[in-house]
C-alpha cells in the first residue's frame, strides 16, 4: 500500500518481511494467496509472469492514498488554496509514527520514507502559511514542532520566520545553539536567518549588495483609515500570491492624506518583498518646477538594482528596470504622480513586484491600460476628524468644548490637512482652548467671504490654500472656467445639465463636458450619485483665487453666470409645478439656452424637486441677495406647490415673503395678487388665519386693479382663499358671502376647477352648520365639475369634505370609500400633509366600524408620513397604535 500505484514486485516484499532470509519466493506466493483468499480478487489481482503483486483498495478508502492525492492537488493551487489543502492532508495522519505496530526491519526503511512525506507535507504547509500571512497559526504550529524537533533545519526556519520580532539578544542565542548542536546551516536556513539580520546572500555564500529600502522616515499613523490600509494589504496579496504585478492607485483631493496612508501600506507590506523597497516623489503637484522627468528616476531605480545597467534613453532606461525587477520581488512607491505618462516608465512588466502610486488625479488613462486596484480616498467621518482635532486634548477639555469642537470639524470639511492646521495651532499655543468660541467664528466669517486665511500656515509648511493652488494650477483653461462656475452656483450641487448648461456662457465650442471630466478625475468636483458638487474648502477657493478673465471682464462672466443658474432652475422647477398644479400661470417665457426636464406625472414631478430642492433654495437665497426681483419671486412661486406637499412651510415663508417684496416692485397686478394668495396659504397652513385675511385682503384688491378676464380669475381665486381663511376665523357669514362671489365670477369665467373649489367650501360650511343636506347637495355638484377636468388634488378635496358629510349622516359605509377614495388620490399627489390627515380620520372611522386591522395598516401609513415631515406628531399615533394592537 505505501508503493506507488499500490503495485510492487515480489523481491521487494521479500525484502521487507524476510529480510535475510533465502528461497522467499514460496513464502511471498502463499501470503499473496492468503491476502486475494481474505479480500477477493478484484483486490489482489492475479500477476501472472510480470512478478508483480498488486493490490486495489477502494478509491478513497486508504488514508495514505488519500493524503497522497491532496498533496499533490495542492501543489498547483495558490498559496491559500495550498494551506488548507495541506491542512486536510494532513489531518490524515493521527499523530503516531507510520506503520505502528510492524516490527520486521524491514518497515523501518518505508517508515522513514513516509516520515519524510509527512515533514516535506508539514514543511509545505509552513511555506503556505508564510506566504499566505496565516502569521498566528504559523507561530503556533512552529512553537509546537520545534518543541519536537529542533533540528530539522525547516522548522528552525519557519520557526525564526514566524518569530522574527524576536529580541535580538535571544534571537542570536538560538541561532549559535543550533548552529552548535546541528552544524552548518543549509542555504534555505541560511537565507531566512539572513532575511531577518537584514543580510542577503548569494546561494554560493557571498554577501550581495544591500537590499534597497528608500521609505521615507516613519509618519504618524492614518487616523481612520485602518479599514483602507487592510483591504489593500489583503488585495496586494492576493496578486503577488497569484504571481501578478500588484498595482495599487489612491487618489483623492489635495489634503486628505494620500501619502501618509501608502507610507504606512508600504510598511504593512515591507516583509513580503525581501528584494527591497523603491520610493520616489514624482511631485506632479509640487509648488514650483521641481517635478522630476521619468529619466531621472528611472536612473535613482537602477543604481540601486543588480546589474546597475547604465543604458540610456528613456526606453532604454525602462526596458533595463524591467528585466532587473523581472525575478525580483520589489515594493515600489510613486508619490504624487501627475499623470500617467509619468508613471508608465517606471512599472515592472508582470511578476510578483508591487507599485503603490498616489495622485490628485485619478490617472484613467493608466486605469484603461493596466489592472488598477484603485482607491479613492475621502474626507473623514467625524468621529475620526475629531480624533485629530483632539489628539493632545485631555478628556475633561474635550467635554468642556465639544461644540466648539464639532463646528471646527464642519468648517474643516473633516480634511486632514485642514484639521492638522487646526491641531497646530491649538498644540502651540497660537490659539488656546479658551479661545475656540472666537475661532469658530473667524472661521465662519472667512468662509462667508470665500477666504482661507486661518488654513494658511506658511511657516510650518502647511497651507490648504497652497495645496488646492497646486491642484488648480494644472487644469486647462476651460476647467478652470467650470471650476469657478461652480463655486458661484449657489450649490451644494448640481446636475449634469446645470452644469452642462453652465458652460453655456462660455460661448460656442466650449467642451464643457471634457472639463468637467477633467474637474472630476483632478478631485475637485465630487460625483454624488449623478449629481455634481464642491468640497466646501475648494468651494472658498476657487470663488476668492481662480480668476476666469481679466479683472475688468470677471464681473460681467460672474453677472451671466448667476442668470444662467437661475434661468435654468425657474424653467426646471416651473416644469415641474405644471405638472402640481395645472391652473397657476408664471410669466417665466420660454426657455432659452437651458435644458428643461419633462416630468410626466407628479411622482415624477416631485422626485425630481427632492433631488434639487437644495440648491433652488440656494438660487433663491443667491436671487434675494444680489437683489434679482424676477427670480426672487418667481422661483418661489413655482416652488412652493412641492413645499406645501412636503410640508416645508418654514422655508415656504420665508421665501415668499421676499417674493411679495419684489412682486410689489416688479410684477403686475394679479401677479403680485398671486404671491399674496400663496403666502397667505402658506400662513394658513401655520394657523395664522389674521396675518392670511390682510394678504387675501390685498389679493382682492390687487385683482380689481385689472379688469380683464384675468384680473377676474384671480380675484375668484382671491375670494375663494379668503372665504376658507375666514371659515377658520369662525366668520361663517363673511365666508359664505366670498365664497358666492367667488363661485359666480369662476362661472364668468368658465373657470371649472375654481368652481368645484368654491362649491366644495360652501358645502364645507353648510357641513360645519348642521346643514348636512345642503352640505351633501352642494358637494354633490362639487363632485360632478370637478370629474369633469384633469384636476386630481381638487377631486381629492372634495371626496374628503362629502366623507365628513356622509359621517354626518350615519352613513358610515359611503364615508369609508370616500376616504379610501380621496387618500389613495393624496399618495398619488404625493401630498403628505392632506394624506396624513385624511388617514388619521379614516382610522377612527375603521375603528369604530370594527375594521380594527386596516386601522392599523392606515395609522403605520400615517408614522410613516409623519417621520417623513420631521417626526412632530409620531408619539401620540404608536401610543393609539399600542391601544389597537
Amino acid at each position: 500500500m505505501t508503493s506507488a500505484d499500490c503495485r510492487c514486485t515480489r523481491k521487494e516484499i521479500a525484502e521487507v518481511l524476510w529480510e535475510g532470509e533465502e528461497n522467499t519466493r514460496s513464502l511471498v506466493d502463499r501470503a499473496v494467496s492468503d491476502l486475494r483468499k481474505r479480500l477477493g480478487p478484484e483486490a489482489v489481482p492475479h500477476g501472472g509472469k510480470s512478478g508483480y503483486c498488486t493490490l486495489r483498495a477502494p478509491e478513497g478508502g486508504v488514508d495514505l492514498l488519500r493524503f497522497r492525492d491532496r498533496v499533490a492537488r495542492a501543489a498547483a493551487l495558490n498559496h491559500p488554496e495550498r494551506f488548507e489543502l495541506l491542512g486536510a492532508a494532513l489531518e490524515e495522519w493521527d499523530g503516531g509514527e507510520p506503520l505502528r505496530g510492524l516490527t520486521e526491519s524491514g518497515f523501518q526503511l518505508r517508515r522513514d520514507a513516509l516520515r519524510a512525506e509527512l515533514m516535506a507535507a508539514v514543511h509545505a504547509r509552513m511555506d503556505a502559511a508564510y506566504k499566505s500571512r496565516e502569521e498566528k497559526w504559523l507561530r503556533e504550529e512552529t512553537e509546537k514542532w520545534f518543541e519536537r524537533a529542533p533540528e530539522l533545519p525547516q522548522v528552525f526556519r519557519f520557526y525564526l520566520l514566524a518569530h522574527d520580532d524576536l529580541p535580538e539578544r535571544r534571537r542570536e542565542r538560538l541561532i549559535n545553539e543550533w548552529t552548535k548542536r546541528n552544524a552548518k546551516p543549509d542555504a534555505e536556513l541560511r537565507s531566512a536567518i539572513d532575511q531577518i539580520r537584514g543580510v542577503a546572500h548569494r546561494p554560493g555564500g557571498t554577501l550581495l549588495p544591500p537590499v534597497p529600502d528608500q521609505l521615507p522616515g516613519s509618519s504618524r499613523r492614518p487616523v481612520g483609515q485602518d479599514e483602507l490600509i487592510g483591504s489593500l494589504v489583503e488585495a496586494v496579496c492576493e496578486e503577488q500570491d497569484a504571481g501578478n504585478l500588484a498595482l495599487v492607485l489612491i487618489s483623492g483631493m489635495a489634503g486628505v492624506g494620500k501619502s501618509t496612508v501608502a507610507n504606512h501600506l508600504a510598511r504593512r507590506l515591507r516583509e513580503r518583498f525581501p528584494d527591497g523597497v523603491l520610493h520616489a516623489g514624482l511631485n506632479g503637484f509640487a509648488d514650483g518646477d521641481v517635478r522630476p522627468e521619468p529619466d531621472e528616476v528611472l536612473d535613482r531605480f537602477l543604481a540601486v538594482l543588480p546589474p546597475y545597467s547604465t543604458v540610456t534613453g528613456p526606453e532604454s532606461k525602462s526596458n533595463a528596470l524591467r528585466s532587473a525587477l523581472a525575478h525580483r520581488s520589489v515594493l515600489i512607491v510613486l508619490d504624487d504622480a501627475l499623470n500617467a505618462q509619468q508613471v508608465l516608465p517606471l512599472l515592472p512588466g508582470d511578476g510578483t513586484c508591487a507599485v503603490i502610486i498616489t495622485s490628485r488625479n485619478d490617472l484613467l488613462r493608466l486605469q484603461s491600460e493596466r489592472k488598477v486596484l484603485f482607491r479613492k480616498m475621502e474626507p473623514l467621518q467625524e468621529a475620526d476628524a475629531l480624533e485629530v482635532l483632539q489628539e493632545k486634548v485631555s478628556v475633561e477639555d474635550r467635554a468642556k468644548h465639544a461644540q466648539a469642537f464639532s463646528e471646527l470639524v464642519r468648517l474643516c470639511g473633516r480634511l486632514p490637512l485642514a484639521l492638522t492646521v487646526v491641531a497646530r495651532l491649538l498644540e502651540s499655543g497660537a490659539r488656546p482652548l479658551r479661545t475656540l468660541p472666537a475661532l469658530v467664528r473667524d472661521m465662519k466669517e472667512e468662509r462667508e467671504r470665500a477666504r482661507l486665511d486661518t488654513l494658511h500656515l506658511p511657516e510650518h509648511e502647511l497651507s490648504v490654500r497652497a495645496a488646492l493652488n497646486c491642484s488648480v494650477r494644472v487644469l486647462g483653461v476651460e476647467a478652470r472656467l467650470l471650476l469657478w462656475q461652480l463655486a458661484v452656483h449657489p450649490g451644494p450641487t448640481a446636475s449634469w445639465e446645470a452644469v452642462m448648461d453652465l458652460g453655456r456662457t462660455a460661448g460656442e465650442g466650449a467642451r464643457t463636458d471634457r472639463a468637467l471630466m477633467e474637474l472630476v478625475a483632478a478631485n475637485l468636483v465630487e460625483l454624488h450619485g449623478d449629481r455634481y458638487g464642491l468640497h466646501d474648502l475648494v468651494r472658498a477657493f476657487a470663488r476668492r483665487h481662480v480668476q476666469p478673465e481679466a479683472d475688468g471682464e470677471t464681473a460681467d462672466i460672474e453677472q451671466a453666470t448667476v442668470r444662467q443658474v437661475l434661468e435654468h432652475q425657474l424653467h426646471n422647477v416651473r416644469a415641474c409645478d405644471r405638472v402640481l398644479d395645472h391652473e397657476r400661470a408664471l410669466p417665466i417665457g420660454e426657455p432659452g439656452g437651458v435644458t428643461v426636464t419633462d416630468p410626466a406625472e407628479p411622482r415624477q414631478a416631485m422626485a425630481y424637486l427632492d433631488e434639487e430642492y437644495a440648491a433652488v433654495q440656494r438660487g433663491i437665497r443667491l436671487a434675494i441677495g444680489q437683489g434679482i426681483e424676477r427670480y426672487t419671486w418667481l422661483l418661489s412661486m413655482a416652488l412652493v406647490t412641492y413645499q406645501w406637499r412636503r410640508h416645508l412651510l418654514g422655508d415656504a415663508r420665508r421665501n415668499l415673503l421676499h417674493a411679495v417684496e419684489a412682486a410689489e416692485s416688479a410684477a403686475a397686478p394679479v401677479d403680485c395678487a398671486m404671491v399674496h394668495r400663496m403666502l397667505a396659504g402658506t400662513q394658513w397652513r401655520f394657523g395664522e388665519y389674521d396675518a392670511a385675511v390682510g394678504h387675501l385682503r390685498r389679493a382682492v384688491r390687487l385683482s380689481k386693479e385689472d379688469d380683464s378676464e384675468a384680473g377676474r380669475l384671480s380675484l375668484a381665486r382671491s375670494l375663494h382663499r379668503l372665504g376658507i381663511t375666514l371659515r377658520k376665523q369662525g366668520d361663517r357669514t363673511g365666508a359664505e358671502e366670498a365664497l358666492c362671489q367667488a363661485l359666480e365670477l369662476c362661472r364668468e369665467v368658465s373657470d371649472a376647477v375654481g368652481e368645484a373649489a368654491a362649491l366644495n367650501a360652501l358645502g364645507a360650511l353648510h357641513h360645519d352648520r348642521g346643514e348636512y343636506t345642503r352640505a351633501l347637495r352642494r358637494c354633490a355638484d362639487a363632485l360632478g365639475v370637478v370629474e369633469r377636468t384633469v384636476e386630481r388634488s381638487g377631486l381629492a378635496d372634495v371626496l374628503f369634505t362629502l366623507a365628513k358629510v356622509h359621517l354626518a349622516r350615519a352613513e358610515r359605509d359611503e364615508a369609508i370609500s370616500l376616504y379610501r377614495q380621496a387618500c389613495d388620490i393624496y399618495r398619488e399627489q404625493e401630498n403628505w400633509p392632506n394624506e396624513d390627515k385624511t388617514r388619521m380620520l379614516f382610522a377612527e372611522v375603521l375603528v369604530s366600524a370594527g375594521e380594527t386591522d386596516t386601522a392599523v395598516t392606515e395609522l403605520e401609513r400615517v408614522i410613516v408620513l409623519r417621520e417623513l415631515m420631521g417626526g412632530e406628531g409620531v408619539r401620540e399615533v404608536r401610543e393609539l397604535l399600542e391601544g389597537l394592537r
